[in-house]
């Protein structure tokens, strides 16, 4: 006899409802379902890896051996060349600077290029550097271009005018020495680069305008540099009037060690923005070419930049050229907290970076 109750559609759904969630949902296929893959709670470690971190400390270790503390002649040494001051301070850092860290946390080159040695730089060496222009050469090279320009001299005809005469100055580059102070040949020496140029047109009552803009940029490779902007409706007239404008607005660079800048710093013109970050020596220009044609001009040779934002090629040169002027400098910082400033790397190690 069968023993099966019946319920009514009412009943039914009610035991459905008060089930669990899990045991509720309709399976659509005979298969368990999968459980989720558990991550690991700590990554997992390779051999190679460990490998290459005992190499870089073994390394590490037998750099630290070569960095030796002055010995008693040594110190004799130093004391000839620096005040009793000077030398309280250098006997300080080699207390507090342990070898293994300055092995470690130091700027150690290891690019193809490093040398193998350990050297300051401070003596010529006559196989590796090229060697000292004596003055002797300098008066006799002198000497033969007077003698060429002596035999080229011609005989001046009246109502003449040469190419070779000041008479035909550019009265442009003559305003342009006047309001700078810079004479024609060193004018000639700076690094003038057109980055952009383009066409506008401005809409007028007359109809469309076109014109030529033109952005340059003009440095001496040694700490300055400057942006200039030109529009003309001819080619010439737009270059010429930008090349002026960029050597009129030329600005100091300040540059660490004189290859890189302090720190990092940060440039916004409009929609863009530009990072520049100090690198090592040896680490180059890494960055799009019109930031690297800024760097070159200015004398940078380690620098690295990022554009996250827009990047627009006006306001990208803006806005590097803003970061470049607008750096901290520690003399500032300093000065700002009433403290003294003591550059460790130039009283202990006297400049020298490895």
């Amino acid at each position: 006899m069968s023993t099966k109750t019946y319920q009514c559609l009412s009943c039914c759904l009610k035991d459905t409802f008060r089930q669990p969630a899990q045991h509720a949902r309709r399976q659509l296929h005979a298969s368990a379902p999968r459980p989720a893959r558990r991550r690991p709670a700590y990554p997992s470690i390779k051999q190679a890896e460990m490998e290459a971190s005992r190499a870089r400390e073994a390394d590490i270790d037998a750099r630290a051996a070569q960095l030796t503390p002055y010995t008693a002649r040594e110190k004799d040494l130093l004391a000839m060349r620096y005040t009793p001051e000077q030398m309280k301070v250098i006997e300080a850092g080699e207390a507090a600077i342990s070898p293994r860290d300055l092995a470690k946390q130091g700027r150690l080159r290891g690019d193809a290029f490093r040398p193998t040695y350990m050297d300051d730089f401070a003596t010529l060496r006559p196989l590796i550097d090229k060697p000292i222009r004596l003055a002797i050469d300098d008066a006799q090279e002198q000497a033969t271009q007077t003698r060429k320009s002596k035999s080229d001299k011609k005989l001046a005809i009246p109502g003449v005018k040469y190419s070779g005469s000041g008479e035909d100055e550019d009265p442009h580059m003559l305003r342009l020495s006047q309001q700078t102070g810079l004479d024609r040949t060193e004018i000639r020496k700076l690094r003038v680069k057109n980055l952009i140029s383009h066409r506008v047109v401005n809409q007028t009552r007359m109809g469309k305008i076109q014109s030529l803009y033109f952005l340059t940029i003009a440095g001496n490779q040694d700490g300055m540099l400057g942006i200039g902007e030109g529009k003309a409706a001819e080619d010439e007239d737009g270059k010429r009037q930008a090349m002026m404008n960029a050597i009129r607005n030329m600005r100091p660079i300040a540059r660490y060690e004189e290859r890189t800048i302090y720190g990092e710093v940060e440039g916004k013109v409009g929609g863009s923005i530009v990072q520049l970050s100090a690198r090592s020596p040896g680490f180059g220009n890494r960055c799009q070419h019109l930031i690297f044609e800024l760097a070159r001009a200015a004398g940078i040779t380690d620098l690295a930049a990022r554009t996250p934002r827009s990047r627009n090629k006006m306001n990208v040169v803006k806005a590097a050229f803003q970061a470049l002027t607008k750096q901290t400098l520690p003399e500032d910082v300093a000065k700002a907290r009433g403290r003294k400033m003591v550059d460790v790397r130039s009283v202990y190690y006297g400049g020298q970076v490895y």
